[in-house]
């Protein structure tokens, strides 16, 4: 099978448990790469396009790689390492060029920007905003996308995010490591802002901002216009979004009848009863943003004090997750599950619907990994808002050089060429 005029490609480094790397197959890109250092979240990347069959395309053509984003080689360089891309290779019918590229994403690490944590931005190690340049720079992809916490456009790191631009667009930015201001060549993009985007804005029962940075190539974006999505619809509450999900959790308990029943019924009518009032309430019964921590930090929990006493006026306990449903009933874990005075806590599968995942998307590992991966993704609704209007720009672009090319009595093949020859003239600076 060789390259489609139709099929738009993507990269994604930091793929996590793949709340990105749904959104931007929902939106119509086709992955090419999922790099991803846990290795219980590049298993559930692997177990699912494996099984599911609206991946087929990835499960022929995409490699998953379980490793170090800053090892990944996407290019092979004369007496370097030989690319990690092989399945792409069978798509492309040859390994893959600087230019060819149509996205590269990233939901690069937040701790470094998170009001939750130091906010040590540049000097965190865990910030990959460096390499996610680099590869820009390899790649040079037509469009790239990064992902972050609110946390990135708080003013202290208007320094920070001016430099990023730079690199990108070119422009005057103190050099984070030197501390020198330079005027950077850039790579030949156009940053189209930095947004802030609301995931309860399209249809995530959560309030989960993020920021978002879009650039797209400047021969590729030409005279279009990138235009952000906007909202979808009203919020969807945590009463709606986990009223079926929370009745199957009971039902078993329901069906045994005698006191216990009574109890479950009890407890079932409480949760409904408060998480409809909270509809009424400013957020609209708006679950608070889940925090997905990292190993350094304990296990699974829905959040500090503030997001727990949130979720208390939503009927839920917020001091652990639960076992899920089956495991619950076979461990007899209900009272600690579900019978809580306080109310149940919500299982990984909740909490997966909390974030905005397709309820056929499995994770892998014990139950702490799994709401890790889901904690700290990247709700597949907002990507898919995002990647839609990425793809847009890319496939308006791709007909308009089409249409220049017949005009101008050129065959198709003869378009692309010219931007894999120009993508070697195009330098920009490293970190």
């Amino acid at each position: 099978m060789g390259p489609s005029d139709d099929v738009l490609t993507s990269i994604e480094i930091c793929a996590g448990a793949g709340g990105q790397a749904i959104g931007l197959h929902q939106a119509g890109f086709k992955h090419l790469a999922l790099v991803e250092i846990d290795p219980h979240a590049a298993k559930t990347l692997k177990d699912n396009i494996g099984s599911l069959p609206e991946w087929k395309w990835e499960r022929d053509y995409c490699d998953v790689i379980s490793g170090d984003v800053n090892n990944f080689v996407p290019i092979a360089s004369e007496g370097g390492r030989e690319t990690d891309l092989e399945k792409s290779q069978k798509y492309l019918g040859k390994q893959l060029s600087k230019g060819e590229l149509h996205l590269l994403a990233g939901g690069v690490p937040c701790p470094p920007f998170s009001h939750a944590g130091k906010q040590l931005g540049k000097d965190d190690e865990r910030d990959l905003f460096p390499r996610i340049l680099e590869l820009a720079d390899q790649l040079l992809p037509e469009a790239v996308m990064i992902e972050n916490v609110r946390g990135i456009k708080d003013a202290k790191f208007e320094e920070y995010r001016t430099y990023i631009e730079a690199r990108l667009q070119g422009g005057w930015a103190t050099h984070p490591v030197t501390g020198i201001v330079e005027d950077f060549e850039g790579l030949g993009y156009r940053v189209c802002e930095w947004e802030v985007l609301e995931a309860s804005d399209f249809g995530v029962p959560q309030l989960r901002p993020r920021a978002v940075l879009v650039a797209i190539r400047t021969d590729v974006l030409g005279d279009l216009k990138f235009v952000w999505p906007t909202a979808t619809g009203s919020p969807v509450s945590v009463f709606r979004a986990l009223e079926t999900s929370m009745e199957l959790r009971y039902d078993p308990y329901l069906k045994m009848g005698g006191a216990v029943a009574l109890l479950a019924e009890k407890r079932l009518n409480k949760w409904k009863e408060m998480a409809q009032a909270a509809e009424s309430k400013k957020d609209f019964g708006v679950a608070p943003t889940l925090v997905g921590g990292s190993k350094k930090h304990g296990g699974a929990d829905l959040g500090p004090s503030r997001a727990k006493a949130a979720w208390s006026d939503l009927g839920v306990t917020a001091v652990g997750v639960a076992n899920s449903h089956e495991l619950s009933v076979e461990k007899k874990s209900q009272d600690r599950d579900l019978f809580r005075e306080t109310g149940p806590m919500l299982t990984v599968e909740q909490a997966a619907i909390i974030q905005g995942f397709p309820s056929n998307w499995k994770f892998s590992g014990g139950k702490t990994a799994q709401y890790r991966q889901v904690g700290n993704a990247f709700p597949p609704p907002v990507a898919a808002a995002v990647g839609k209007a990425i793809a847009d720009v890319l496939r308006a672009a791709h007909e308009r050089d089409r249409r220049k090319a017949e005009a101008a009595g050129a065959l198709p093949v003869q378009v692309s060429p010219t931007v894999a020859d120009s993508a070697d003239d195009l330098q920009g600076a490293h970190v």
